[in-house]
C-alpha cells in the first residue's frame, strides 16, 4: 500500500477542494440515513393513524430532504471525479518524465508494447482504484456504523441476524480477492505482449507487406490475444459467482427479515412502519457490506497494477549528474578516448583499451566493420553510457563532472537512418532550437537545400511528415533532419553517413552545406563510403572493438595493413563503381 501513499502525495495541491468534498460526502451520508425514517413515520401515518395530511406533509419533506442530498452527493462526487483525474494526470506526466530519465540500456531490455501498456492499462487501473475506493470508503464505513447504530436502536434481535452473515462474507473477500488479484495480473500481462505485437507490426509495417507476412502477424497477434482472452475468461468466472453469490445471500437475510419481523408485527411487539424503517436500514446496511467486499478485491487488482508501475518507477537512472557538475565558460569541441573498456554486458566487452584523441575544428572518420564498436564511441561521447574504465574527455574535463545537458547541447547527431517525428516540418526543424525565429529556421532549411522542395508544398513549412515521415521521400527526411542539425549549431557534430539517403545533385548540395557547417567545429563521421573518408584529418579503424589504426588517408596507405588492404580492395573494384562503393561490413577482414 506504500505505492498508493506515493500516488496520493500528488492531491496534496488540491486538499482544499478534497475537505470540502469529504463535508459534502459526510451531508450527504447523514442525510442518507434519515430517510428511513421518515419512511417510517410515512407508513405508520397511512396504516396506524389513518392521517392523509400528515402523510401528505411527510411526503414533501421526503422529496425535498431527497433534492437536498441529492445536491450535496452530485458535487462531492465532481469533486472526487476531478481530483482523480488531476491526479492521475499528474501521475502519467510523471511516469512519462521518468521514463525519459533512464538510460539505453533500459530502452534495450525493454519493448516498447510493454512500456505503452503500462503506462495506458495499468494506470487506467490505477485511476479507478483513486478514484472510487477513497471515496467509497468513506461513505460506505458513514453508511455502517450510522445504519448499524439506528438498527440495533430499533431492534437488536433483527441486527443480530444482519451480523451474523458478516464473517462468512469477509473470508469469502479475501479468498476471491486474492485470487482476483492474481487473475487481473496476468490479465495486464499478457495484454502488454498483445500491444508488443501491435506496436511492432504497425511500426514496420512496410517489411510486414513487402514480405507477405500479414498471415503470418496475424497468427501471432491471435495467439498473444487468445492468452489474454483466457486470463479475462478466469477473471470473468471469479466475477460470475462472486455477484450471485452476494446476491444470493442478500434474497437469504432479506427472507428471513420479513418472516421474523412480520412475526413481531403480528404479536404487536413492533408497528408496520418500525418494521419498514428496519428493513431500509437492512438494505442501507447491505450495501456497505457488499461494497467492502468488492473494494477489497478492486484493491487486489490494482495492487498488481501498481506494481507493474512502481517496477519502472523504481528503476533509477543509469546515467546521473553529478551534485555540483563542472560549469563550462566556452567550449572548444576536443574529444579524447582515454583507455576505454566498456560492454553492454559486462562479460563480453565491446571496446577494449581504446584510446584516440580529436583536436577543436578537426574531422575524424570511424571505419570498421559491424560490431567493431563504432556506434558504441557514439553513444559514449553523448554519455548515454559510461564507460567500466578510462574515461571520456570534452576539452580535457571527463564528461562525468559534466552537466549532461550541457554537453548535450554542444552535440548534433544526424543518423543515417533519419528519425522525424510525426508532426509538421516547422516542428521537426525547430526540434534542433526551440526558440529559433522564423529567419533563421528558413536560413537552416536553405543551407541544407531543403527550403525549395518545402515552399513547394501545399501547406509548406506547416505539412505534416507522417509517422516518422513517411509523407516524405529519404532524400527530403534526411535534408530536414539536416536543416534540424544546421539550426541546433553544436561545436561537436556527429554524422552517420549524413549524404547517404540523396540522389547525386541533392549529395552534392548538402555536402557543400555540410562543409561550410563543419568548419572550426569537431565533427566526427561513421564512414561507409570511401569518399567520406578522402578529406578526413584523421581515420580511425576499429576492429572487433579494438583500435587497430590510426591516421590520414596517405598515412593509413602507406602502413599497408587494414585500411590499405579495403583501400586496394575497393580500387579494383573502381572500374564498375567509382566513387560510389560502400564500405560493406562484411567484406572487412577480422583480422590486420
Amino acid at each position: 500500500m506504500k505505492e498508493f501513499r506515493k500516488i496520493l502525495i500528488l492531491a496534496k495541491p488540491y486538499s482544499k477542494r478534497i475537505w470540502f468534498a469529504f463535508l459534502c460526502l459526510l451531508i450527504s451520508s447523514l442525510i442518507t440515513l434519515l430517510l428511513p425514517l421518515i419512511v417510517q413515520k410515512m407508513v405508520n401515518a397511512a396504516l396506524i393513524e389513518k392521517n392523509g395530511d400528515l402523510l401528505n406533509s411527510l411526503t414533501v419533506d421526503l422529496l425535498l430532504v431527497i433534492l437536498i442530498q441529492a445536491g450535496f452527493a452530485i458535487t462531492q462526487s465532481y469533486i472526487f471525479g476531478f481530483v482523480g483525474q488531476r491526479v492521475t494526470t499528474d501521475f502519467r506526466r510523471n511516469f512519462f518524465s521518468h521514463l525519459q530519465s533512464l538510460s539505453l540500456k533500459f530502452f534495450h531490455e525493454r519493448r516498447v508494447g510493454e512500456i505503452v501498456s503500462r503506462m495506458s492499462n495499468d494506470i487506467s487501473v490505477i485511476q479507478n482504484a483513486l478514484v472510487t475506493i477513497p471515496v467509497a470508503v468513506l461513505r460506505q464505513t458513514i453508511t455502517l456504523v450510522g445504519g448499524l447504530t439506528i438498527i440495533l436502536y430499533l431492534n437488536w434481535k433483527l441486527t443480530g441476524l444482519i451480523l451474523l452473515v458478516l464473517p462468512p462474507l469477509m473470508i469469502f473477500g479475501r479468498v476471491f480477492g486474492k485470487r482476483l488479484r492474481d487473475t487481473s495480473q496476468r490479465l495486464q500481462d499478457r495484454l502488454a505482449q498483445a500491444v508488443v505485437v501491435l506496436e511492432e507490426v504497425a511500426s514496420s509495417i512496410r517489411v510486414v507487406k513487402s514480405y507477405n507476412r500479414e498471415p503470418y502477424e496475424q497468427k501471432r497477434f491471435q495467439k498473444e490475444i487468445e492468452n489474454a482472452f483466457e486470463a479475462a475468461v478466469e477473471k470473468v468466472k471469479i466475477g460470475a459467482f462472486f455477484g450471485p453469490f452476494i446476491l444470493a445471500l442478500t434474497f437469504l437475510v432479506s427472507t428471513a427479515l420479513i418472516w421474523y419481523g412480520g412475526r413481531q408485527v403480528m404479536s404487536g411487539a413492533t408497528t408496520p412502519g418500525e418494521l419498514a424503517a428496519f428493513f431500509l436500514y437492512a438494505i442501507v446496511i447491505a450495501g456497505p457490506i457488499g461494497t467492502f467486499i468488492r473494494l477489497y478485491t478492486q484493491v487486489q487488482e490494482s495492487l498488481g497494477a501498481v506494481r507493474r508501475v512502481f517496477e519502472i518507477f523504481d528503476t533509477e537512472a543509469g546515467i546521473q549528474a553529478p551534485e555540483n557538475p563542472l560549469k563550462l565558460s566556452s567550449v572548444k569541441g576536443g574529444i579524447r578516448l582515454q583507455d576505454v573498456v566498456f560492454g553492454y554486458k559486462e562479460e563480453t566487452p565491446v571496446l577494449k583499451n581504446v584510446s584516440f584523441e580529436i583536436q577543436p575544428g578537426e574531422v575524424a572518420a570511424l571505419v570498421g566493420p559491424s560490431g567493431a564498436g563504432k556506434s558504441t564511441v557514439i553513444q559514449l561521447i553523448h554519455r548515454f553510457f559510461d564507460p567500466e574504465q578510462g574515461a571520456v574527455l570534452l576539452d580535457g574535463h571527463d564528461i562525468r563532472q559534466l552537466d549532461p545537458k550541457q554537453l548535450l547541447e554542444q552535440i548534433a547527431y544526424v543518423p543515417q537512418e533519419t528519425v522525424l517525428f510525426g508532426g509538421s516540418i516547422r516542428e521537426n526543424i525547430l526540434y534542433g532550437k526551440l526558440d529559433a525565429s522564423e529567419e533563421e529556421m528558413i536560413q537552416a532549411a536553405k543551407s541544407a537545400h531543403a527550403h525549395e522542395f518545402i515552399s513547394e508544398l501545399e501547406n509548406g513549412y506547416d505539412t505534416s511528415v507522417g509517422e516518422k515521415g513517411v509523407k516524405l521521400s529519404g532524400g527530403q527526411r534526411q535534408r530536414i533532419a539536416i536543416a534540424r542539425a544546421l539550426l541546433k549549431n553544436p561545436r561537436i557534430l556527429i554524422l552517420d553517413e549524413a549524404t547517404s539517403s540523396l540522389d547525386n545533385h541533392s549529395e552534392t548540395l548538402v555536402q557543400e552545406a555540410l562543409d561550410s557547417l563543419m568548419a572550426n567545429r569537431t565533427t566526427l563521421v561513421i564512414a561507409h563510403r570511401l569518399s567520406t573518408v578522402h578529406n578526413a584529418d584523421q581515420i580511425i579503424v576499429l576492429d572487433k572493438g579494438r583500435l587497430i589504426e590510426k591516421g590520414s588517408h596517405q598515412e593509413l596507405l602507406n602502413n599497408q595493413k587494414l585500411y590499405y588492404h579495403l583501400y586496394t580492395m575497393k580500387m579494383l573494384d573502381s572500374q564498375t563503381l567509382p566513387e560510389e562503393e560502400y564500405l560493406d561490413d562484411s567484406e572487412i577482414p577480422h583480422t590486420v
